[in-house]
């Protein structure tokens, strides 16, 4: 069996679909907290990173305060989206990537679970699991990875991962031999921590059926 490991944000939808209307609270929150600590274009680079990554990787990557990771998680842990999304225009393919699916999602459970519930994707996948930051057994990624692999009696060689993130999914890929994809949606900086990259899931479609011809 053939098997593809998703990620959503910025791979079957774009982060930033669920409108910076809902993150300005906890922006407002996290720029009080941070008492001048952080110059105005400091916080703007947090922020911006914000739509790309999880919350602890910002926190360490931008040198949070305690006071500044608190208001952040206050604020964030309660989030959901509770409108329609759509995702990318290529979505509707996804029926037709020709492997067993599943999605691997990092972030707040709350929030993650409801786009996954605005999207109305839940059916195109074998199982589902959100890498919760505020899980007190939390084992990332690389953790839900081997757990499929073990689950669905999965060797490397038949696993996919695909992603945008070099410092998450792909990594995560790389340390345990799968076959890595960088989703290269708008705004995507391209890494070679990923063996391919793909503009989106018609090409992600011919790469895998490409590879299985061979």
């Amino acid at each position: 069996m053939q098997a593809v490991l998703f990620d959503l944000d910025n791979c079957l939808s774009a982060a930033d679909e669920i409108g910076a209307d809902l993150f300005e609270p906890a922006f407002v929150a996290i720029r009080a907290a941070s008492r001048q600590s952080h110059s105005e274009r400091a916080l703007a680079a947090a922020f911006a990173d914000i739509w790309r990554h999880a919350l602890d990787w910002v926190a360490a990557e931008h040198h949070f305060t305690p006071a500044m990771r608190e208001a952040a998680w206050t604020q964030l842990s309660q989030l959901q989206v509770t409108t329609p999304m759509y995702g990318y225009d290529d979505l509707h393919l996804l029926a037709q990537v020709p492997a067993a699916r599943f999605l691997v999602t990092s972030g707040f459970h709350r929030l993650q679970e409801s786009k996954i519930r605005a999207l109305g994707i839940s059916d195109h996948f074998k199982g589902i699991y959100i890498d919760a930051i505020d899980a007190a057994d939390r084992i990332g990624k690389r953790g839900i990875f081997k757990q499929i692999m073990s689950s669905h009696d999965l060797a490397p060689a038949d696993v996919w991962v695909v992603g945008d993130n070099p410092e998450s999914e792909l990594a995560a890929a790389q340390s345990l031999g799968l076959r890595s994809v960088q989703m290269l949606r708008t705004g995507v900086p391209r890494s070679d921590c990923a063996k391919h990259h793909v503009s989106g899931l018609g090409e992600l479609i011919e790469l895998i059926e490409s590879t299985m011809r061979a």
